[in-house]
């Protein structure tokens, strides 16, 4: 439902869209590795570890 709306709302030919789609995701995604995820490490268990104990 979201995908085809973002499709339709796109402008310009399919592989316009599908280019302007694709930078999309990679922002989104070197977003989350730059800010979200580092910021939400702290938070997680993975970090406490009993190995060597």
């Amino acid at each position: 439902m979201m995908y085809g709306w973002l499709w339709r709302r796109l402008p310009g030919p399919s592989v316009v869209r599908a280019l302007i789609l694709a930078v999309a995701a990679f922002l989104v995604l070197a977003a989350c590795f730059l800010w979200v995820f580092p910021a939400v490490a702290p938070f997680m268990p993975f970090n406490e570890t009993t190995v060597g104990e």
